[in-house]
């Protein structure tokens, strides 16, 4: 019976080293591993990035792909922890994926940019390029850039500028709410600095860091907001932590302006409903009513055929389609993945987005110059969010021109780069 046993074992291990027809069909993708939450409080985050994701990369298999092969995600789970993320990172790796994207967290990129560098260094013959959609923190191209690493994605500095010179005539005072991880900090920091540049009449009068996703009731916090005097609260919290923020704001009648970055998110429309009809403001990369807008036929048929797919969360990262396209653009320019010749390639590429307007991936940090807009939640829009009834209509815009902002970034670039 132990020699039937072991030779069924053995018969198994040869077979699963067999390419078999799975094996040959992942052959002939261009893979690109996707490292994000799908277990844990901000699950739901990683599932709605990931069929935004997915959408993006469709529209540009459709076109073709790249070098006679469609693009394919390959999802990693980091439960929103870096130790985690290294985890993925190797998983990846050892499957030999030659790019490697995340898209939430701050203090997740941090680590994945230091992990990439640390296995590129290791292994020239097949390094790896680290795509960032979503990781915001201003150090991740300043201090802390790296030549493998490209954020295809507005940092926090952009929004935040947005932010203040969006932010009404005759305000003169605010408070801060931020989570208190890297991505929080930043915000916070950058709306001390640019309100004291450009709009040094509005007072701080309070300002709070939580601790990220651990605040179960925020009632504490709208009474500090109320007490304060406050006629704006200003915040980057996302997921459970605006969800909970301001259904607490709502429920206890503090009666100020919410000025957000992440409202538009996935819950927040429904944590908001009707209350946060013309109170609350996001600064966004891109909503679903802007094509509309700006009469863009091409754009707008894109948000129709989301809709046919997804009715229960909006199409808000505008910034995945340009991402997908300049990669495919980047691939066929290299003529082969390879991360060095890819990367090259993508060094002051400019690919226009759902807007319209250009977008350009800046060669000194590797930061991606887009534009901004900011909108308020409301009545009568074309596709409202969350089967609300209500959605976003543009207040401001600001181009990608006037975002161009300088960096402190000193990249290291490898031999032959």
């Amino acid at each position: 019976m132990r020699l039937l046993r072991r030779l069924a074992c053995a018969a198994l291990f040869a077979a699963c080293l067999l390419p078999g027809p799975r094996a040959k069909a992942a052959d002939d993708t261009i893979k690109i591993a996707f490292i994000g939450p799908f277990s844990g409080a901000f699950a739901p985050q990683g599932d709605a990035f990931l069929k935004q994701l997915q959408f993006s990369l469709d529209a540009v298999n459709a076109r073709g792909g790249a070098l006679g092969k469609k693009f394919e995600i390959v999802t990693f789970d980091d439960k929103l922890q870096p130790a985690e993320a290294m985890i993925a990172l190797k998983s990846a790796t050892d499957a030999n994926i030659p790019f490697v994207m995340q898209c939430i967290g701050s203090n997740v990129a941090a680590a994945m940019i230091d992990g990439v560098a640390k296995f590129n260094a290791r292994n020239p013959d097949r390094r790896v390029l680290y795509m960032n959609c979503a990781a915001l923190a201003n150090e991740l191209t300043n201090e802390q850039c790296d030549f493998w690493h490209f954020r295809f994605v507005g940092n926090v500095s952009m929004r935040v500028e947005t932010m203040v010179r969006s932010l009404p005539p005759g305000l003169k005072s605010v408070y801060l709410i931020n989570q208190d991880y890297l991505y929080g900090q930043s915000v916070e920091a950058d709306l001390r600095r640019f309100l004291a540049k450009l709009r040094p009449e509005i007072q701080i009068v309070g300002s709070d860091l939580v601790p990220l996703g651990k605040v179960k009731d925020f009632s504490s916090y709208v009474a500090k907001v109320k007490g304060s005097g406050a006629e704006a609260l200003l915040t980057s919290n996302w997921g459970v932590d605006f969800n909970q923020l301001v259904k607490s704001g709502f429920e206890t009648g503090l009666n100020v302006g919410y000025y957000t970055f992440s409202a538009h998110l996935n819950g927040g429309p429904t944590a908001m409903g009707e209350p946060g009809v013309g109170k609350v403001h996001a600064v966004v990369d891109f909503h679903e009513n802007i094509p509309a807008e700006l009469g863009n036929a091409a754009s707008d048929k894109f948000m129709a055929s989301f809709r046919d797919k997804h009715i229960d969360f909006d199409f808000v990262w505008g910034n995945y389609p340009t991402m997908f396209e300049m990669m495919r653009q980047a691939v066929i320019k290299a003529g082969t993945t390879d991360a060095l010749k890819v990367a090259l390639a993508l060094e002051e590429m400019q690919v226009p987005d759902l807007s319209g307007q250009q977008n350009r991936m800046r060669k000194e940090d590797h930061q991606m110059l887009t534009p901004f807009f900011q909108a308020v939640f409301s009545k009568g829009v074309k596709y409202d969010s969350e089967k609300t009834g209500l959605g976003w209509k543009t207040e401001n815009t600001v181009t990608a021109a006037n975002l161009d902002q300088p960096t402190t970034c000193k990249m290291k670039r490898p031999p032959g780069a």
